[in-house]
């Protein structure tokens, strides 16, 4: 073999060895792309969780004279509108001031629902809590289906009393629809 030739292979070897130096380097960078997009992505994902963890409503209640006083312990209430089953027909009640969700308007219908059997008996009324508050600069409204368990007692020469014993979410979110079907399955 020849000199020139030797030369030429030798060129062809160091031309297929940058080309894989080349490909290295194209490998590399884009991996470095995709774990730079997938970190970018899950720093988004975390703190889009973490900004909606802080702005959900999380309703409690709290048993005060006849009725539940509603609050979230990140939010203060704005206004609140409570809606009963359509069944009951019982009108959506509008708290002011402090939200508390009084026995009164749904008392009577719910102790004839429950006539003609135990006088000591439980259960749970669905009820549709649309709530506004305040999220820093914004206002929002949160819709909840949530359970307002009751409990009735026999008085004696009195009849019978309606105790309401606490909140439970259902389902965040809700619908009127949504209510009256679960007033269907619950219903004493």
């Amino acid at each position: 073999m020849s000199e020139a030739s030797e030369n030429r292979a030798a060129r062809r070897r160091w031309l297929n060895l940058a080309e894989l130096v080349a490909l290295a380097g194209v490998l590399i960078a884009g991996a470095s792309l995709w774990f730079s997009y997938a970190d970018r992505r899950d720093a988004a994902a975390d703190k889009l969780a973490q900004a909606s963890a802080g702005t959900r409503l999380e309703l409690s209640a709290m048993p005060v004279g006849g009725g539940l006083k509603l609050a979230d312990a990140r939010h203060d209430l704005d206004e609140v509108t409570i809606t009963y089953p359509a069944a009951l027909g019982v009108p959506a009640q509008h708290p002011a001031g402090e939200p508390v969700l009084e026995a009164a308007p749904f008392k009577d219908a719910l102790l004839k629902l429950t006539d003609g059997g135990a006088d000591t008996r439980s259960g749970r009324l669905p009820v549709l809590i649309a709530a506004s508050y305040a999220d820093g600069d914004a206002t929002r409204v949160a819709t909840g289906l949530y359970d307002v368990t009751w409990r009735t007692q026999g008085r004696f020469l009195r009849g019978r009393a309606l105790t309401l014993t606490g909140l439970r979410l259902r389902r965040h979110g809700g619908t009127r629809a949504a209510l009256d079907a679960a007033w269907a399955r619950e219903k004493p």
